[in-house]
């Protein structure tokens, strides 16, 4: 008997969080285990199948210390967040503690226009494409208002956490790509395709409790929240996320309890699940508690064999790893670790997109959770001006190597409203995969994929069954995911479209994966 007193997070300071596994068999082979808890509450919003089921028993009490390492430096590390001028004097313990990036996140138009205007030179330099249509904006007064006049029509609030604001070029703020992805501005955005919606994906028809998103035979995606350290302009999920705009009113994710034992509920229901995705919104805008639990109750289910947790944390607030009064960190290892010792995998998803993201925190962050055996793999979304050439694509997976984080996939950008003028053509995503592939070791290439408009889950970019570039239509089908009768379009942007007759060819292929 294996006995961890457990503390962690203020609200329980000094009490413990107990747990039981009950090993149904063991052979040399199969060991089979489910994780039932000895708190009340859990047990009795658990199925009745659940809670019946007993054996050999075992008693595991982990336990969760608050971080006690201090960051460690890369050689020639600075106070990168010091160049913006309001922070210029805020030391390093300060910056890397949760709650001050939580208290100064930049959050609604005031704010952003606020700090833009301290940031901005008066006058702008002119943007590289001298025929784009940023380059009427001359000042910084020019720039505000078409920041001001973007946000009144834009799908996603703003939300903008200190590390990312200070991992931004505000002297070149057209061509930054930090901007790009959380900045709109008026002249930039360009008319919806006739196919965009906000849902692209399907995920609420494929939802049989609501924030529970079951495609996949085998896998779902348990939405916790829906709320997110930072709200980026191009979210597949922008109905759900963030606080209403001017142009959508959110079905927002609440994260209470009672609807999270409903989707607890269908997951032990369904013994077809073996593998679960927390997202949201964002698991790092958990608290320790709510990260604890959810981890906990799902190595709780005898057929789940795997989740992970998808945060954009180690991107956008790298400093929450590795802050000493914050615990989210000390529960997510801890949850990593109970499953390991009972053979259930546990991982993070976290999400850059760009090599400027990274930092020497980043960096701290990352050997932190490789250090501790947390398996984190990173999830990339392909954005017009941001990764869409080969030189930052290829800085960006061998940076993410570099730091133990393995490159997973490369998007292509969804079809979702408000953002066309990040989307790239399929043709540039297959590109830029045939000049990778073989630059880096395979099991650090990411998958190129598409997210399949209307639910037909992930493919690889290279298994279409046939793509007119003239159109911009290409079309796949999902034979393993809801039977290979339906065929599933993606759409080009309008503006990659080829002008005059004659610029574009049909490429057939057969399905290959």
């Amino acid at each position: 008997m294996l006995r961890l007193p457990g503390h962690f997070g203020a609200r329980r300071a000094g009490t413990s969080s107990h747990y039981l596994i009950r090993v149904a068999s063991v052979t040399t082979n199969n060991t089979r285990g489910i994780l039932a808890f000895d708190s009340r509450r859990f047990i009795s919003s658990s199925p009745r199948h659940v809670q019946q089921q007993a054996a050999v028993s075992v008693r595991v009490e982990e336990q969760y210390e608050p971080n006690v390492q201090q960051p460690q430096k890369d050689p020639g590390g600075e106070p990168y967040w010091q160049k913006v001028g309001i922070w210029k004097d805020v030391p390093e313990d300060k910056f890397l503690n949760y709650q001050w990036q939580i208290k100064n996140t930049v959050q609604g138009e005031s704010k952003l226009l606020q700090f833009l205007e301290g940031v901005l030179p008066e006058k702008l330099p002119a943007p590289r494409d001298t025929n784009s249509p940023l380059s009427q904006i001359k000042s910084r007064g020019d720039f505000l208002s078409e920041v001001k006049e973007a946000i009144r029509i834009a799908p996603m609030a703003i939300r903008i956490t200190p590390h990312t604001l200070s991992v931004a070029d505000w002297n070149n703020p057209f061509e930054d790509p930090i901007r790009r992805q959380f900045v709109p501005l008026r002249a930039s955005l360009l008319p919806d395709h006739p196919k965009l919606t906000l849902d692209s994906l399907g995920e609420e028809h494929d939802s049989p409790v609501k924030g529970l998103v079951h495609r996949y035979p085998d896998k779902a995606l348990f939405l916790a929240t829906s709320v997110c350290n930072v709200y980026c302009r191009f979210c597949t999920r922008s109905y759900a996320i963030g606080a209403d705009t001017e142009t959508v009113t959110k079905n927002s994710l609440k994260p209470t309890r009672r609807r999270w034992d409903e989707m607890f509920d269908y997951i032990a229901s369904t013994p077809a699940l073996s593998d679960i995705v927390i997202s949201g919104g964002d698991a790092y805008y958990l608290t320790p508690d709510q990260l604890y639990d959810i981890g906990t109750r799902l190595l709780a289910i005898p057929h789940i064999r795997r989740f992970r947790f998808a945060t954009k944390g180690l991107a956008v607030c790298p400093s929450r790893v590795l802050d000493p009064t914050d615990s989210w960190t000390s529960a997510l290892i801890a949850v990593s670790n109970a499953g390991r010792k009972i053979g259930k995998m546990v991982a993070v998803h976290t999400h850059f997109n760009h090599p400027s993201e990274i930092t020497w925190v980043s960096r701290a962050a990352s050997q932190k959770l490789f250090a501790a055996g947390v398996v984190v793999r990173n999830q990339s979304v392909l954005l017009r001006g941001v990764n869409d050439d080969l030189d930052t694509m290829k800085a960006l997976i061998r940076g993410l190597a570099d730091m133990a984080i393995t490159p997973y996939y490369v998007y292509q950008g969804d079809m979702v409203a408000g953002v066309e003028d990040l989307r790239t053509s399929l043709r540039t995503i297959l590109e830029l995969e045939s000049q990778i592939r073989g630059s880096i070791a395979g099991f650090m290439t990411p998958q190129f994929v598409v997210d399949l408009p209307g639910g037909g889950g992930k493919r690889l970019a290279a298994s279409y069954q046939s793509y007119d570039s003239k159109t911009g239509v290409s079309r796949f089908v999902a034979p393993a995911v809801k039977g290979g009768e339906t065929v599933y379009e993606y759409h080009d942007p309008e503006w990659s479209l080829p002008k005059a007759e004659g610029h574009g060819e049909s490429d057939n292929a057969s399905m290959a994966e």
